[in-house]
């Protein structure tokens, strides 16, 4: 089955309808998992010629509530979406250029970590982001400061 009709039939799945650009935003994020809204924008722009950038907002919205797309906010960065969701998975983010990349938990199963005192919470899931370097930047040394716009991806 190719691309667009498995995202038509997702998208059929949960209910929502198959607009362009809909199929173009789940193609985005097939190839360029992790990108920010604005770089989503452009891309689906590329592969629509016009689409509005509060259409943009509105088809990650309607799709990180359908399941569809998984949203994540890394701490000082913008929003970040991919399309990889209903397992239980975490990220690197990358403390020079912003990069993330995905990391299967270690346990397995939902929570993968429990807190010592829930106050009465029943705990379904615990986000873990792992700070560092990337090899990359490990590599090349750390840029200086405000070289790299931090969150930004230059996808």
């Amino acid at each position: 089955m190719s691309f667009a009709a498995d995202s038509s039939r997702r998208l059929r799945d949960a209910g929502l309808r198959v607009t362009a650009p809909r199929l173009a935003v789940l193609a985005v994020l097939a190839d360029h998992s992790h990108a920010t809204a604005d770089v989503v924008g452009r891309l689906a722009r590329e592969r629509l010629g016009r689409v509005s950038t509060q259409a943009i907002y509105d088809v990650l919205a309607a799709c990180t509530e359908a399941g569809l797309v998984r949203r994540i906010e890394p701490a000082g960065s913008p929003a970040r979406f991919e399309i990889r969701t209903g397992d239980n998975h975490h990220h690197l983010v990358c403390r020079s250029c912003g990069r993330v990349t995905d990391v299967d938990c270690a346990v397995g199963t939902r929570p993968c970590l429990t807190p010592r005192d829930g106050a009465g919470y029943r705990v379904d899931e615990a986000e873990v982001v792992y700070w560092g370097l990337c090899s990359d930047c490990q590599r090349d040394g750390e840029p200086d400061e405000g070289t790299a716009e931090r969150g930004e991806e230059l996808a």
